[in-house]
């Protein structure tokens, strides 16, 4: 009981903290995210075995430049490009190989491309038609949040099914459903009390935030098993570290990203 009051405590002060950074304006939402990506990738480096300044500064300058002040679209949809990529590749690695290849040969590879990448679209998406609409970004949020409460609810009650039980034991096919209807739940809800999206639009942001949230929380257990260790950190208590809360929408966001970009182009 204990453990899940202080679990809670720290997770409504997590939500309030970035929905009221969310609403503030663009550079408190930017300032933020920049504080969380720092934090988040300190820990992925730890995690790694890494001490690099030069990761920061990387971070610093494509959060610059190819979110807060787009220099050129362009680059923007190539590091798109490459980044789907790039997470695709990790997502092989979990299925079919014991050890990710990148945790041990090019870190780099995975510091630019999933953890930098994964805040810098994450940074974009509520950036549209060259205006501010926090209501989106809260939007995908609310989705990764229905999704991992209720697939943890299901999965804690009624998993029986293990989903890939060599990389991350407790979580079931059960809990996964439950996540995928949790979060088509909430989208239906913010459709109702938004005009931003058809439903269709928030359905299959639903399905690709609880399918790529789900490999992105897969591929962070196979890191942190390959480190050794349970948790990414110990900031949050209840939850461990920021990369343990943030993982499933950092690996989400490129797609999350895409998805938006063709539906804006479609219409």
């Amino acid at each position: 009981m204990k453990e899940l009051i202080v679990r809670s405590i720290s997770g409504v002060l997590y939500i309030s903290i970035i929905i009221f950074s969310m609403f503030a304006s663009r550079e408190w939402f930017m300032g933020l995210f920049f504080i969380l990506a720092l934090i988040t990738l300190n820990e992925f480096l730890r995690l790694v075995h890494l001490t690099s300044y030069l990761a920061y500064v990387l971070l610093a300058v494509a959060l610059y430049f190819l979110s807060y002040s787009v220099f050129d679209i362009n680059a923007v949809y190539l590091f798109l490009i490459l980044s789907c990529f790039v997470n695709l590749f990790l997502l092989k690695d979990v299925l079919w190989v014991n050890k990710i290849p990148m945790f041990e040969k090019k870190k780099y590879i995975t510091i630019i491309f999933y953890i930098i990448s994964g805040f810098v679209f994450l940074t974009l998406i509520p950036f549209r038609d060259q205006e501010f609409t926090p209501k989106v970004v809260i939007g995908v949020f609310v989705l990764v949040w229905a999704n991992d409460s209720f697939a943890y609810l299901i999965g804690k009650n009624f998993g029986r099914i293990k989903l890939l039980e060599r990389i991350s034991p407790k979580k079931t096919v059960e809990g996964f459903l439950g996540g995928l209807v949790g979060s088509i739940c909430a989208a239906f809800i913010i459709f109702k009390y938004t005009d931003l999206f058809d439903l269709a639009t928030w359905f299959t942001l639903a399905a690709i935030v609880t399918v790529f949230g789900t490999i992105g929380d897969l591929i962070q257990s196979k890191f942190k098993r390959q480190a050794g260790v349970k948790d990414s950190g110990i900031l949050m208590p209840g939850h461990g570290g920021l990369y343990d809360r943030l993982d499933s929408i950092i690996f989400a966001s490129p797609f999350v990203y895409a998805f938006l970009e063709i539906v804006t182009y479609v219409s």
